[in-house]
């Protein structure tokens, strides 16, 4: 009998996609048809009260609003037909660098559902929502002690925001002190938002050169940091995927000269439960509760972006802030004199906030540093797995994520990072980011998080072998793909300088409907 040899489970799920029916769906205003209704508001036979009788004559609206007018199938299949061309976590991999697309576990959902916590009115009294202050203020604590921080707030409804708040309170801080500044500190490995973070509050950015090994130096932050540097802006690890190993020493130097360290936490699926950024130097940070904290991700929201701050900054935190009374009741307290005021309203995306302490429950203490160890021996494997495909821009042992580039196989084949990603899609896989970070020319930035299996790594790392064969034997299949999708290749830049984000009546006689 012979020896039943191995499966090369690299090439297990290597194949086309398979198409299924795809609807050519018009615009919902395209199927209104006038005097059609999903509902009855009222019984037949009776109308609505006359709104003279009881809202002001400014108020009245003078014409009908020009909303859609469908049946409820046709608003279903419309919304569903839809959802049906969107690619998301729970189709499949999701590999986008610096975006920690990871899959959201269902039971944070189910927490979120709880009539309690979804039914609670924001303008509830605060005797009526002891069980969500107590939530807040209980993942407040939580998140404090994952990162290091004396407190946090929780407002702050994106990371963007967060960034922004962080700057505000670093802002507050230097005025507070009598010595307002003009300078923040970014590293070209910098995650993309801190430079219009740091514009929105009024500061100038100022570049720092990472070294050749793709971290920052501590000796070349002392070269420009001066006393009107207010902060640097730090992400750990950086947008390569590499830890920032002189983080303790460039602290130092900003410290040095009364300058504060931002953090930014776009990449702390890679250190929680590991390395508190508290303990390292960091004064304030956001985090993304939609990357690290498995909460829902992408379309604009919902998303959280929680602050953390060590002691000094607190007096300058967002309000209200949540107060734990003497008698184990909670009260939201406004009289902060300190306060950069309030960031956004109510006290943020409570949802979000339900579904995070869900998850770091049900993960525990010891458990967040298996997510993160988890998640850079994944990145490592399927580095390892890709070989030599692609070239590397830094020799580096990478963290939770890497980054390649097209250099290889461009000067080999023509075919760029465009074409690669636009042939993962016929194979199934969403592409990771690319064109980022900008530091690297022709980037491939691919993050597969902790909650992959190593059969879809392997499946994934096979797709790109396959993409790496056909640019050698015909490398027009590249240039045109994708092919299995809805539609083809589309002009990226003429979406970019012109998008049509509006219907308006006439759209689908010039093509722009689509």
């Amino acid at each position: 009998m012979s020896e039943k040899k191995p499966v090369d489970t690299r090439h297990r799920a290597v194949r086309d996609v398979v198409r299924h029916v795809s609807f050519d769906e018009p615009a919902v205003f395209e199927k209104s048809v006038p005097g059609r209704r999903g509902t009855r508001i009222t019984p037949p036979g009776r109308s609505l009260p006359d709104p003279g009788a009881w809202l002001p004559e400014a108020m009245i609206r003078k014409s009908p609003p020009g909303l859609p007018e469908l049946s409820e199938n046709e608003a279903v299949r419309h919304w569903v037909r839809l959802s049906s061309w969107n690619f998301c976590i729970d189709h499949g991999f999701y590999p986008l660098g610096s975006c920690t697309m990871k899959y959201n576990p269902k039971v944070n959902e189910a927490a979120a559902r709880m009539e309690g916590m979804a039914r609670l009115h924001p303008y509830a009294p605060e005797s009526g929502a002891q069980g969500a202050l107590e939530l807040m203020w209980s993942l407040e604590r939580a998140l404090a002690c994952i990162c290091g921080f004396d407190a946090f707030t929780l407002q702050p409804a994106a990371g963007a925001q967060g960034e922004l708040t962080a700057l505000m309170m670093i802002r507050a801080h230097h005025r507070a002190q009598g010595n307002p500044r003009s300078k923040v500190l970014i590293p070209d490995t910098a995650h993309g938002t801190n430079p219009a973070s740091a514009a929105l509050n009024g500061y100038r950015s100022v570049a720092v050169e990472s070294g050749e090994q793709g971290i920052l130096l501590a000796g070349d932050v002392a070269k420009v940091m001066d006393e009107e540097v207010a902060a640097v802006m730090i992400t750990n690890p950086n947008t390569l995927g590499l830890f920032e190993r002189e983080i303790r020493q460039v602290a130092r130097v900003v410290h040095e000269k009364g300058g504060l360290v931002f953090g930014d936490g776009a990449n702390l699926n890679a250190l929680m439960g590991r390395v508190k950024p508290g303990e390292v130097g960091i004064d304030v940070m956001q985090l993304n509760l939609h990357k690290t904290f498995s909460t829902p991700h992408g379309g604009g929201g919902p998303g959280s972006g929680p602050v953390g701050c060590v002691e000094k900054l607190t007096p300058y935190l967002p309000v209200p802030r949540i107060v734990r009374d003497e008698d184990g009741s909670f009260h939201l307290d406004e009289k902060m004199p300190g306060t950069i005021g309030r960031v956004r309203s109510f006290y943020g995306n409570f949802g979000m906030l339900v579904r995070a302490w869900t998850y770091i429950l049900a993960v525990g203490r010891s458990g967040l540093g298996d997510v993160s160890g988890m998640s850079v021996l994944n990145a490592n494997y399927l580095m390892t797995l890709l070989g030599g495909l692609f070239h590397r821009p830094y020799d580096g042992t990478p963290m939770h994520e890497f980054v390649l580039t097209d250099k290889k196989l461009k000067k080999e084949t023509g075919v760029q990072t465009m074409d690669v990603a636009k042939r993962l899609l016929d194979l199934g896989y969403h592409p990771p980011t690319v064109y980022f970070p900008l530091v690297v020319q022709g980037a491939l930035m691919i993050e597969p998080t902790e909650t992959e299996t190593p059969e879809t790594l392997e499946a994934f790392a096979g797709a790109l072998e396959r993409i790496v064969r056909e640019a050698g034997e015909d490398p027009e299949v590249l240039h045109e793909a994708p092919h299995a999708t809805r539609l083809g290749r589309l002009d990226d830049t003429l979406a970019a300088r012109r998008p049509v984000l509006r219907w308006t009546p006439g759209d689908e006689e010039d093509g722009n409907a689509s």
